[in-house]
This record gives structure tokens, sequence and C-alpha cells, in this order.
């Protein structure tokens, strides 16, 4: 076991100098990431094994379905009390992970970062091409008149968020189970993608589609994966990297 433990370390730090010298030869390159970049900062993801989707929420329905369109329609206070408790984590800091990608496009290398989380983290730890697929957190809107919110308002508020101007529903800015991701962002995403020299995947499974078929985009051979476990693009990639995504970045940045 012992000997085994250490062939598995061994070949995470021959990968992890891969993945730096792929990075410290490009200036093109885009990142594609999803909840396993924000798990090192508390946030946890919704598929693992300590995961939202693995906790029980005191309802007799999944969280998917509270998260879904349907459900915020019709079942209003109920969805911003599991929004609040479940998805909202306002004490947290960005990892290693997003202060990396952060370095790495202050020094022109990183071209674009592509998130399916909603945290805002990105933007916090420095980085500024950042393009949110499922929106975020911070953002927030009058389904009425449209005036803008900020996340204070929302937490702050008592139970269902009222615009302040004209009685309305503030509905966080994040793309709900049912409803489309933003078509602007998508093909911005797209054309980040085709792009690229270097294309990094990482924290995510890869299951979830829309946001997983853009792997497909990616026209060159430099493709990297860091993820913890498996996904259904390893194949593909000339790069895995089997490892917690903060820790592996740490390495590659120092």
């Amino acid at each position: 076991m012992i000997k085994e433990k250490g062939k598995i370390q061994d070949n995470l730090k021959e990968q992890t100098k891969v993945l730096k010298e792929m990075i410290d030869q490009s200036h093109n390159i885009v990142f594609f990431g999803g909840a396993g970049v924000s798990t090192a900062s508390n946030i946890p993801d919704f598929r693992s094994s300590n995961g939202l989707f693995q906790k029980k929420s005191g309802m007799t329905i999944s969280p998917e379905e509270i998260l879904s369109h349907t459900f915020f329609i019709n079942h209003t206070q109920e969805f911003f009390n599991f929004y609040r408790s479940k998805m909202v984590y306002v004490d947290a800091k960005p990892n290693d992970a997003h202060l990396a990608l952060a370095k790495w496009e202050q020094e022109g290398k990183l071209k674009a970062v592509i998130t399916q989380n909603i945290d805002g983290l990105h933007q916090l730890a420095g980085s500024i091409n950042v393009l949110e697929l499922h929106g975020s957190i911070h953002r927030n809107y009058c389904m009425r008149c449209h005036q803008p919110f900020d996340l204070d308002f929302v937490v702050a508020s008592q139970g269902i968020p009222i615009c302040s101007s004209c009685g309305g529903i503030v509905k966080p800015d994040v793309v709900l189970y049912e409803e489309s991701l933003d078509s602007a962002i998508l093909e911005k995403s797209i054309s980040a993608i085709s792009q690229a020299d270097v294309f990094i995947v990482g924290g995510t499974s890869l299951t979830v589609y829309p946001a997983a078929g853009l792997v497909s985009y990616y026209r060159g051979r430099k493709l990297a994966l860091v993820n913890k476990t498996a996904t259904p693009f390893d194949t593909k990639a000339g790069l895995t990297v089997c490892g917690n995504i903060a820790e592996v970045f740490r390495q590659v940045a120092l």
C-alpha cells in the first residue's frame, strides 16, 4: 500500500511538471472550470460524496428541483430559503486555483476564464476576463423594472426580496434549471476556446450540458484536464492530472 501511494504521488509530480511546461510555453491559454475550483474555498460542489446533492435539505424534493425555474415561480419563498442557506457563501475567499489563474492573466498568458460557478471568486482574486456561464450571485435584478441590486440586498432581505422602486420580485442573475444559457456569453466562450493554444479544464466532471459540450470546440492539441476523478473526455486529452486543482495550481504557479 505504501509503495502504491508513493507511485501515485510520483505520477502527480510528473503530471504537474508537464502542465507547468505547457503553461510556461504558451501565451494563449483558456481555462474552463467547474465547482471543484471552489471547493477549496469551502463551497460544496453538487455531485461529489460531500456535495450539495448528497445532503438532506429538509425537503422532500431534490436541490435540482428547487433550483429550477418552475420551482422559483411556484414556490418563490421556499426557493429563497434554500438559495440563501445553500448557494450563497459571503465569507468565501479565493483559493490557490483562483489566484494562479489571475496571475497567469496578469502575465499575459491566460486569455479567458470560463466558469460554471456563480460565486464571483475569480473576480475577487483579480481575474478580469471571466465568462460566467451560469451567472453570478453578485448580480440581481427586479423582474418588473429591471433595477439592479447587489448581493447584500438579497442576503439582508426577509423572505422574498422585493424591489424598492416598483415592488417586483428581485431575482438572482443565475441560470436555473430549465433556463437557457446567455447566448452572448456562450458565443464568447466558444470563440475563446476555438482560438486557444492551450486549453485547461479543471474542477469539473464534464457531465452537465450544454456547458460540457464546450470542450468539443477546442481545435488544438494541448488539452489538459485537472480533476479529482475521471471525466468522459480523459481519452481525448493530451494530459490528465488527477488531483485537487487548488493544490496542483499552487505547485504549477510557484
